[in-house]
C-alpha cells in the first residue's frame, strides 16, 4: 500500500515538473489540453514569470529545450521524433537533430558498487587502471576508460543509479498522456500517440540493456571482420552485463576534425567512401545497419582505416523492404505513379481512405522533378524529405523502421558533406543496388519464390473448407456480422435531411398563402381597411416565414 502511494505521489511530482516545464516554454495550448487551468489571470502570471527563458526562441527551439530540460526519456523521445518526418514539419526535425544528452556525472563511489554489484568483482580486480574523471556522461549512463590486466585499453559504460525507474514512471506518464490524447483530442489521432510511445518504450529499454548493444556490436564485427578499411572494436562479454558494458578503446582522429585531418594526410575521399560502402552493405546485403553514423561515431585510424563505434541505435531492414527501396527509386524516377501507389499500399503506408487524387498530382510533381535524372543528379537527402512531406499532408503512415532508414541516408550525407563537398551516396549506392537486382532475379531466387508462394497457396486451400463452414455456421446462428462503411454517409444524411426541412417549411408556407387567400376571398369579418384581419395576418406571416427562408438559402450557399 505504502509503495503505491508513494508511487503515485511521484508520478503527480513528475506531471507537476512536465506542465511546469511546459509553461516555462510558453506552450500554453500544450498545458491546457492536459488540464491547465484557462484563466487569463494565471496565463498572465506565467507568461511574466517564465517570459525570459523563451524569449528569442523559435517553436521549434522552445519544443527541444522542453525535452532537454525534462530528461533522458524525453531527450530520447526527441531522438525517435527526429526520425518521422511522415509526422513532424523539417524545421522541428532538425532542431530535434541537435538534442543534448548530457548531465553531471554521477560519484566515483557509486560506479565502484555497480562494478562490484554487476561483475561480482571489485574495481581492481578487473582491471589494472580506472580513470576516475568519466571520459563522457549522459543521461543514461557514463563513461570511463580504463586497463585490462594483459594491458588493452578499453572504455567502460556504467549506467545511471537509478533511471531505470526513473524511465518507466516517464514511460507511463507518457502512456497516460498518449491514450488521453486519442480519446479526447481528434486531430491527434493522425499521428498514433500511443505507437510512437511503444516505439520509444521498445528504442529506450533497449538502450537499458547493455547486452543488447553489446550484440549489436558483435553482429557488426562478424559482418565486416573480412573488410580491410572497416574496423569494429570487440566487445569484452566477460565484463558486460546489462548495466555495464566494456568495449576496446579506439584511439582515433574524429572524422569532423578537418585540422587534423589535413596534418595527418588523411584522404578525406576516401574515408567518406569507406563508411558509404560500409553503411551501403549494411543496408543491401546484411540488412542491419547503423543508424547513427554521425562524425562523432567515426574514428580515422592509420593508413585511412575507419572504425565505426557506439551501436546502441540500429535498425532492420527485411529482404522484401529492400527490394521495395529498390523499386521505388526506379519508379519515381520513370514516372510510374500508379504502380508507386500499389507499392505504398502494398506496406500499408496510404489506406482507402484518403483522397487518392491529390497525393497522385503531388507525387507525380515529384517524380516530374526527378524524371529522366542520371544517380549523380539526384540529391537523394532532398528528395527524401520532399517524400516525406508528401506523404505528411495526405496522413501516410510510415513505418517505424523506414522513417530510421530514411534519417540515417540523410545523416550519412550530412557526414559525407563535411569532409566531400558535393558527395552523394546515391552513386556509391548504385552497384549495391544492381547487385540486389541481379540477385533478385536469379533463377533459383525465382525458383524459391515461387516455391514460397506455392506454399502460401496450399496453405490457404486448406484452411477454406474450415473457414467457410465456420462463416456459414455463424450465419446459421445469427452471428454472422458484415461491417460496412459508406463513405461521406454522414455528410449525405444531413444534406437530406436538410433538403426535407426546406421542403416542409415551403409546403408550410405555400399553404399560409393559399389559405389566407381564400379568407380575404370569403370576406370574413373583421376588417381592416375592408379586407379580413385574419388573411392580412396569414399574409404577414406567409412573408416573414418567406424572408427567412431566403436568407437561410442564401448563407448557405447552395442556391
Amino acid at each position: 500500500m505504502i509503495p503505491n502511494l508513494a508511487r503515485k505521489y511521484s508520478m503527480v511530482k513528475r506531471y507537476r515538473e512536465i506542465i511546469d516545464t511546459l509553461l516555462k516554454y510558453e506552450f500554453f495550448y500544450l498545458a491546457e489540453k492536459l488540464g491547465v487551468s484557462k484563466t487569463w489571470l494565471f496565463k498572465t502570471k506565467i507568461k511574466q514569470k517564465y517570459r525570459s527563458r523563451a524569449a528569442g526562441l523559435s517553436r521549434p527551439e522552445r519544443a527541444r529545450r522542453v525535452l532537454e530540460d525534462l530528461g533522458p526519456t524525453f531527450v530520447k523521445f526527441g531522438q525517435i521524433l527526429s526520425t518521422r518526418r511522415d509526422l513532424l514539419p523539417t524545421k522541428y526535425i532538425d532542431e530535434l537533430e541537435e538534442l543534448q544528452d548530457s548531465v553531471e556525472p554521477f560519484e566515483f563511489d557509486q560506479v565502484k558498487n555497480i562494478i562490484k554489484s554487476e561483475l561480482g568483482y571489485n574495481l581492481n580486480e578487473v582491471f589494472i587502471s580506472f580513470q576516475e574523471k568519466p571520459f563522457a556522461s549522459a543521461s543514461i549512463g557514463q563513461v570511463h576508460i580504463a586497463t585490462l590486466f594483459d594491458g588493452t585499453d578499453v572504455v567502460v559504460k556504467v549506467q545511471r543509479p537509478g533511471i531505470k525507474s526513473r524511465i518507466e514512471s516517464d514511460l507511463d506518464i507518457l502512456y497516460n498522456i498518449a491514450g488521453f490524447l486519442e480519446e479526447y483530442i481528434e486531430e491527434s489521432r493522425y499521428y498514433h500517440p500511443k505507437e510512437i510511445v511503444d516505439q520509444l518504450a521498445r528504442t529506450i529499454r533497449s538502450e537499458l540493456d547493455y547486452t543488447q548493444e553489446a550484440r549489436n556490436a558483435n553482429v557488426f564485427h562478424n559482418n565486416f571482420k573480412n573488410n580491410p578499411n572497416i574496423y569494429i572494436p570487440h566487445v569484452y562479454d566477460k565484463f558486460s552485463t546489462r548495466r555495464v558494458i566494456t568495449i576496446e578503446y579506439i584511439d582515433g582522429i574524429r572524422s569532423n576534425d578537418l585540422k587534423e585531418i589535413e596534418k595527418n594526410e588523411i584522404d578525406p575521399n576516401k574515408i567518406v567512401t569507406y563508411v558509404t560502402k560500409a553503411f551501403m552493405k549494411q543496408v543491401f546485403e546484411d540488412g542491419y545497419f547503423h543508424a547513427d553514423i554521425h562524425p562523432g561515431n567515426v574514428l580515422i585510424l592509420n593508413n585511412n582505416k575507419v572504425a565505426l563505434i557506439d551501436f546502441g541505435m540500429v535498425g532492420y531492414i527485411s529482404k522484401e523492404l529492400r527490394y521495395a527501396l529498390i523499386d521505388s527509386l526506379f519508379l519515381i524516377t520513370n514516372r510510374d505513379i500508379p504502380q508507386f501507389l500499389d507499392l505504398l499500399r502494398d506496406f500499408d503506408i496510404i489506406s482507402g481512405h484518403m483522397d487518392t487524387v491529390a497525393l497522385q498530382q503531388d507525387i507525380e510533381f515529384l517524380m516530374y522533378k526527378y524524371y529522366g535524372r542520371s544517380v549523380d543528379q539526384i540529391d537523394t537527402p532532398e528528395m527524401i524529405k520532399e517524400t516525406f512531406s508528401i506523404l505528411r499532408t495526405h496522413r501516410a503512415k510510415i513505418p517505424p523502421n523506414i522513417s530510421m532508414l530514411m534519417k540515417a541516408i540523410v545523416t550519412l550525407e550530412g557526414f559525407g558533406s563535411q569532409l566531400v563537398p558535393n558527395f552523394n551516396a546515391t552513386v556509391i549506392a548504385e552497384p549495391y543496388a544492381k547487385k540486389l537486382i541481379r540477385e533478385r532475379v536469379r533463377p533459383d531466387k525465382l525458383a524459391q519464390g515461387a516455391f514460397t508462394e506455392l506454399i502460401n497457396v496450399i496453405r490457404a486451400v486448406r484452411k477454406f473448407p474450415a473457414q467457410a463452414s465456420h462463416i456459414l455456421s455463424s450465419a446459421e446462428k445469427g452471428e454472422f456480422l458484415i461491417n460496412l462503411e459508406l463513405k461521406w454517409l454522414q455528410q449525405l444524411v444531413y444534406q437530406i435531411n436538410t433538403a426535407s426541412n426546406r421542403i416542409a417549411f415551403s409546403l408550410i408556407l405555400s399553404a399560409i398563402i393559399i389559405g389566407s387567400s381564400l379568407i380575404i376571398q370569403t370576406g370574413i369579418e373583421p376588417h381592416f381597411w375592408g379586407v379580413p384581419v385574419i388573411g392580412l395576418v396569414g399574409f404577414l406571416t406567409a412573408g416573414i416565414l418567406g424572408l427567412v427562408l431566403v436568407i437561410y438559402i442564401l448563407r448557405s450557399g447552395h442556391f
